[in-house]
């Protein structure tokens, strides 16, 4: 799965490090959301470390939660990109408001994913990280104002003229990547003005992960 290459607008479910995703309960929910179905959307999971190699075996794209800019060497408690790339994942998170990452330090992170052809799904909080990403070229650039995740509030009711904005900069400074955008999103209603607003899809948290039956939440959320 590239960036340049994905023509489907991606959803991806990330599982964080809720109750409801840790040990034998986060393959049971990767595997209720794999058995979900889409001809419109991409599908992608984003589970705990610990439980990443049992979840690629599974008919789903499997995305890591973080990676570090390290090669293999002595690199004490460490993510490894080649690692990632042979267990299967297909892409990883960075960036994410719950696990900064410098700079300099993300720029060579998503240099070794490129190197790796795992996706890169690169999260900014403002408008100005936006332009401060965007000339690495990422596959894909998320818009996720720290304030609204995990509240009721979506991204897309909030903030929508920021969204539309930040489309509007990666159009201009690297048209390759594709927005995404995270937050508060939890209806098809919100998936539907995301598109509307220039994204390519979405990413989702707990409204799925927290669900009693997930993959029904998630086929809602599609459901536009």
């Amino acid at each position: 799965m590239n960036g340049k290459e994905e023509k489907k607008p991606l959803i991806v479910v990330n599982f964080k490090t809720y109750p409801q995703a840790l040990g034998k309960k986060g393959v049971s929910l990767a595997r209720a959301l794999a058995s979900v179905k889409s001809k419109n959307f991409t599908i992608a999971v984003a589970p705990t470390l610990l439980t990443m190699k049992e979840i690629t075996v599974l008919p789903i794209a499997v995305f890591a939660q973080h990676a570090d800019p390290v090669r293999d060497g002595p690199h004490t408690g460490s993510v490894s990109v080649r690692e990632l790339k042979k267990m299967k994942v297909k892409g990883v998170i960075l960036n994410h408001s719950e696990q900064k990452i410098a700079l300099p330090f993300l720029k060579q992170t998503i240099g070794l994913c490129r190197k790796e052809k795992l996706t890169t799904v690169v999260c900014a909080s403002t408008l100005e990280e936006v332009k401060r990403i965007a000339p690495w070229k990422p596959d894909y650039i998320a818009y996720e104002p720290p304030e609204l995740i995990g509240g009721e509030v979506s991204v897309t009711t909030a903030e929508p003229r920021i969204i539309g904005r930040a489309v509007k900069l990666m159009k201009h400074i690297s048209p390759s990547t594709n927005v995404l955008c995270g937050a508060g999103v939890h209806t098809a209603e919100d998936v539907r003005t995301a598109s509307q607003l220039g994204c390519q899809g979405v990413l989702v948290s707990h409204a799925i992960v927290n669900a009693k039956k997930p993959a029904e939440a998630l086929r809602r959320i599609l459901s536009t």
